[in-house]
């Protein structure tokens, strides 16, 4: 909020700070100086000079969440201290200094859009104004979530943060005089003294890292969120911490904030936002989604004029802009199909659609059926290379520690000792690449090999809930870091049915994973070899014995796929009758294992061409 200047407030111990205005080259800066005042929720003032320019309009959403300020904007043009200027045609100008709650009211009053003003305000040779603040640490901006909703039984959101413009943190039985800026190994020691036995260790452990961020690391501009009612609210830290006695001690750590004037509903944010706000802690450091925080209830136009208006270079990416690029999976197309030897591109399209749903998705079938060689494939047309693509193979000593992480013994190359460290798995390795900075809209594939070999409830451990709740995170058994699926990593899964059939799949892994059958009875697999044989010029005598040997295999899960057969060594002289018995006909002697069945007389070679040649014509002999 703003007010005329005859409030009370003189500038304080720092030099004039000036704005640059988006699009003004050619006009003044806008000056002005921080106050030694503060308002009513310990906000330091900021006063605007008399002269400074101002855009002469608004940002489209700006007086729906910035209504506040928005509204004093207007008070001051319809009381003539904001007006047209004569020296800037096309400019608004202030013909009095005006005081304003906090640098960056005074900033968004100026450009109509939202501005961190403790940057944005700089001393002529460009320090910005977080710089002189004292035991404030410097560095870029960052993004909090704190906790007010349920606070002993009280939604402080409503009832203390919005209303007053705060953000406050428990710390009931800590010492008064704790100064802004405090250690983390002086705040662990006063937390050892102060909470004594009404604390367990891993409660302190948790109060000093809460306390250290919120005394310590927050500062102001930067932006904090609280979630209420379903929603989430949004503001910018505008001053220091106070320490007072508080009803309960529910709220004795206090930070002034400028609270956005509505927020947004919950259920709509984006998945990657939702998944740090999930987390288990009074205060979360959001910072790695702020992009996606910064550009709530703003469009890509706005963001963009914003990030203009700022002076931001335009070779540069915008990073609200790029935080929200939109995740996407390429349509297959025709040449995909064509390589693949799939029947139709639209099975191939089903299958993205379902990957695109689902994000976990299962290939089952008998052996050769080509589960394996399709996943890779497609993964890497998918996610646009093979660099995104990685393939583990369950066994059934596989592990959590293998898959995940675990503590695995490691030598020293500089001591030479052996000892046990924590290593990254598999799928830890590919969520940390696929959640990096400009990576996030780029789909990542992990290919589970055999997946049905292996105890998924061993190997997934807590995970096996995020395959579920991909807009959740969870916390890690050995890092102890809270880990959430990243919306762009995605799971195929092969499975062999010889080995397990569907049927037998417990409703777990089921409701966990789309399945799409891979089975010589049905397309795309059914005419697989013959067209593989047509591509290659080749007779179609191999897809004629494969038809009539699956024909005689009641079980389908046991019936043979046509890769056996999609082979150059199979074509060689012998290499047909060669295949068949070393590959295929072992296949069959296990299905059959203690049946009597004679494998050879029923599956081999010679019993199947003599099943498929055609009847003699009349008075032609009997082969």
């Amino acid at each position: 909020m703003c007010v005329n200047e005859d409030s009370g407030g003189s500038p304080g111990r720092f030099p004039e700070f000036r704005l640059r205005l988006p699009g003004g080259e050619d006009i003044d800066r806008a000056t002005g100086a921080l106050l030694d005042a503060v308002g009513t929720n310990g906000s330091r003032k900021f006063l605007v000079r008399a002269g400074s320019p101002a855009r002469d309009h608004v940002m489209p959403s700006f007086p729906k969440h910035f209504s506040g300020t928005f509204k004093r904007r207007e008070e001051l043009r319809a009381a003539g201290i904001l007006v047209p200027s004569h020296r800037w045609p096309g400019w608004l100008e202030l013909t009095a200094d005006v005081e304003c709650g906090s640098p960056s009211a005074a900033a968004e009053i100026l450009v109509g859009a939202p501005r961190n003003g403790w940057e944005e305000w700089r001393t002529e040779a460009g320090t910005p104004l977080s710089d002189f603040m004292e035991g404030v640490r410097s560095g870029p901006n960052r993004a909090w979530l704190v906790r007010g909703s349920n606070v002993a039984g009280s939604d402080l959101v409503h009832r203390l943060w919005l209303p007053e413009g705060r953000v406050t943190l428990s710390a009931a039985r800590l010492r008064q005089g704790v100064e802004q800026g405090a250690s983390k190994e002086r705040l662990r020691a006063f937390v050892e003294e102060d909470y004594g036995t009404t604390a367990t260790y891993n409660q302190k452990l948790e109060l000093v890292d809460e306390l250290y961020t919120f005394l310590s690391r927050m500062k102001p501009g930067d932006t904090v969120c609280g979630i209420s009612g379903g929603r989430l609210y949004v503001g910018e830290i505008t001053g220091a911490v106070e320490q007072t006695v508080s009803e309960g001690g529910r709220s004795n750590l206090r930070r002034p904030v400028d609270w956005q004037s509505s927020g947004y509903a919950y259920d709509e944010l984006p998945e990657e936002l939702q998944q740090k706000l999930s987390v288990q802690a009074d205060v979360v450091d959001l910072t790695s989604v702020q992009g996606l925080v910064d550009g709530l209830g703003r469009t890509d136009e706005e963001l963009a004029d914003d990030a203009e208006s700022a002076g931001h270079d335009p070779s540069e990416t915008v990073p609200a802009l790029a935080a929200r690029r939109e995740l996407e999976l390429p349509e297959p197309d025709q040449p995909l199909a064509d390589e693949l030897l799939v029947h139709d591109v639209e099975w191939l399209r089903e299958v993205r659609d379902l990957l695109w749903d689902e994000r976990q998705l299962v290939l089952y079938g008998p052996p050769g059926t080509g589960k394996t060689h399709l996943a890779l494939r497609l993964a890497e047309f998918l996610g646009g290379g093979p660099e995104r693509v990685k393939l583990v193979q369950f066994h059934p000593s596989y592990a959590y520690e293998d898959f995940f992480e675990g503590f695995r013994p490691q030598e020293d190359p500089d001591t030479r000792e052996v000892a046990f460290r924590l290593k990254a798995g598999p799928l830890r390795e590919l969520a940390d690449l696929a959640s990096r900075e400009g990576n996030r809209h780029v789909p990542h594939f992990l290919i589970i090999d055999e997946i049905n070999r292996a105890n998924l409830a061993k190997v997934f451990g807590e995970l096996y809930f995020l395959l579920e709740y991909r807009n959740k995170s969870v916390r890690l058994t050995y890092s102890g870091d809270d880990f959430a699926l990243p919306p762009n990593l995605f799971v195929i899964g092969t499975m062999n049915t010889a080995d397990r059939s569907i049927a037998l799949v417990d409703a777990a892994m089921r409701r966990r994973f789309a399945f799409v059958e891979l089975s010589p009875r049905t397309e795309p697999t059914k005419g697989l070899l013959r067209r593989w044989l047509a591509a290659q010029d080749r007779g179609a005598e191999p897809a004629d014995l494969l038809d009539a040997l699956n024909s005689r295999i009641d079980d389908p899960d046991f019936r043979i796929g046509p890769s056996y057969l999609m082979k150059k060594a199979v074509y060689r002289e012998g290499g047909l009758d060669r295949t068949w018995r070393t590959k295929i006909l072992p296949l069959l002697e296990e299905h059959h294992y203690g049946e009597g069945v004679d494998i050879a007389k029923t599956y081999g070679l010679e019993a199947l061409r003599a099943s498929i040649a055609p009847a003699p014509g009349p008075g032609e002999p009997h082969a």
